[in-house]
């Protein structure tokens, strides 16, 4: 394990953008794909940051929202899905910051995200670390954790690939079982 603790150190981002399911539906009832690139960074004891740009389309063109994350991983052991692979826990206890791109966004976030927030303006980051944010389903005084993994291979990073159904990594029985789209490194 430190050996690929050592190997994932540094500054990783997206090949291209890439493609989540959401929990999120459509009036058929198919599920919202969401749309985004990813800039990482593993840190010295076991430190990271995580910087996500959500898209309003496929080719990222048009950016909805940044999203900055900053905390801890825990490593809990080899994961099954690859020789190699480690179960990795993820937690955002250091920063969660939300930074609305478009005026659309910035006019959902000033319906559904009020409480304990000053108005959301273009541009302006506010933090939602512990705090009550209904856009993503937390709760106030939640840390946000993901139970994920990490696969090193030819100088890539792989993560865990989403759920299909849109559920997040939220606890162990959760934790991916496919691999994502890889980083590369910067």
């Amino acid at each position: 394990m430190e050996n690929i603790k050592k190997s994932a150190l540094g500054e990783w981002e997206s090949i291209s953008t890439e493609i989540r399911p959401s929990s999120l539906k459509n009036e058929d009832g198919s599920l919202k794909p969401f749309y985004l690139k990813r800039s990482f960074s593993l840190l010295p004891e076991d430190h990271f940051k995580l910087e996500i740009i959500n898209y309003a389309d496929p080719y990222g063109q048009i950016p909805l929202v940044k999203i900055v994350l900053k905390g801890h991983v825990e490593w809990k052991g080899d994961h099954p899905i690859a020789s190699g692979a480690q179960k990795v826990d993820f937690t955002a206890d250091e920063a969660y910051e939300v930074t609305p791109l478009i005026p659309n966004f910035t006019d959902v976030l000033n319906n559904l995200a009020k409480e304990n927030f000053e108005t959301w303006e273009t541009g302006k980051s506010q933090s939602i670390l512990k705090k009550k944010f209904l856009p993503f389903g937390l709760a106030e005084g939640q840390v946000f954790k993901e139970y994920d993994l990490i696969y090193m291979v030819h100088d890539m990073m792989f993560w865990g690939a989403r759920n299909i159904d849109g559920r997040g990594f939220d606890t162990e029985e959760n934790r991916p079982t496919n691999l994502q789209i890889p980083m590369k490194r910067k």
